[in-house]
């Protein structure tokens, strides 16, 4: 491979930047070659309508691949959750990095944690999937919550909080851990409680398939674990016709790794683990009907074990009725 410049295709947003330039940095020690960040911006940045109104499936993907596809940059880093299901032909996910903590936080008022929130307290997200999970959760246990739909990046939601127009705002732990304000977090939501976007905290890292040279120097990125767990999640998601705005969580992890992974046990990953979960859910964003469903099997060791794994929960999730809770489905 030569020493010229890699150019690595990135949105404007401050999260992205920080993405794209931690990757920018681990794509030179594996080269040798400097890395250059392009700045695209992406119709999911400019536009001011609800993801949800606007498709969410690949607005902030779109631009990226395009310049892909043009040779305008020679590879792009994208946030998984943001892709699409569908691979085109022409594009391959050289490498997807190890998976930062896949949890939702809360930032909340006065360091407040979810269950503190008073009477009617007024909660931030754009996700319908969190909506649907967080409205189920305080009709189970009988806390009285609105939530509020919002747009914007990190500044502005938290903004939100801070000048009182929100008692407190949903986001996503990985980005605030990658922007180093992680200590703003004042609760962690358990995934038993919220079960994140099919492939949250994972980054995807995504070239075009007849680079053969950097295909195998971004595949020294990759974390086998990371790809089976988001294949199976992303298998799930694919299988129930759902777009990336739909209410559909899914989550793949070790079950005897997560809890002690949760609480920060450096040791937790030393131990040999045979077994992988993959839980799903799907409800109305009221709150009012959910489908939640989970099985274990034998970690996938290949990538159609890993999609097997996701399509045949989620068959037994449409069977228990799935597909009349996510509105309309993506085609």
């Amino acid at each position: 491979m030569s020493t010229k410049a890699l150019r690595l295709g990135t949105r404007r947003s401050k999260l992205a930047l920080a993405q794209s330039g931690r990757v920018a940095e681990a794509v030179s020690q594996v080269t040798g070659r400097p890395v250059e960040l392009v700045e695209i911006t992406t119709y999911g940045d400019v536009s001011k309508e609800a993801l949800a109104q606007i498709g969410g499936t690949g607005v902030f993907v779109t631009a990226l691949r395009e310049a892909l596809l043009k040779g305008e940059v020679d590879f792009a880093v994208h946030s998984l959750k943001d892709l699409p299901t569908g691979q085109p032909d022409e594009l391959v996910l050289a490498a997807l990095p190890e998976r930062e903590d896949p949890r939702d936080v809360i930032v909340a008022r006065d360091a407040l944690k979810f269950t503190d929130l008073p009477p009617g307290a007024r909660i931030g997200t754009g996700s319908p999937r969190r909506t649907a999970q967080l409205n189920a959760y305080a009709r189970a246990h009988g806390l009285d919550i609105e939530t509020v739909a919002i747009r914007g990046n990190i500044d502005t939601r938290v903004r939100f909080v801070r000048d009182g127009e929100l008692d407190a705002v949903v986001l996503a732990a990985a980005g605030l851990q990658r922007i180093g304000r992680i200590d703003e977090v004042t609760d962690f939501l358990s995934v038993d409680t919220v079960l994140p976007a099919p492939g949250q905290g994972a980054l995807a890292i995504e070239c075009t398939a007849d680079n053969a040279d950097l295909i195998a120097a971004l595949g020294e990125l990759d974390d086998p674990f990371t790809r089976v767990a988001v294949t199976a999640e992303r298998s799930l998601l694919a299988a129930l016709e759902a777009g990336c705005s739909a209410p559909v969580g899914a989550l793949a992890d070790l079950p005897p790794l997560s809890t002690p992974l949760e609480r920060g046990d450096p040791h937790a990953d030393e131990q040999i683990v045979k077994e992988m979960r993959l839980r799903g859910v799907v409800g109305t964003t009221d709150g009012s009907r959910m489908v939640q469903l989970s099985t274990t099997g034998p970690v996938p060791e290949t990538y159609d074990q890993a999609m097997a794994l996701g399509r045949e929960l989620a068959a037994e999730m449409l069977a228990q009725g799935a597909a009349g809770l996510m509105g309309e489905r993506a085609q």
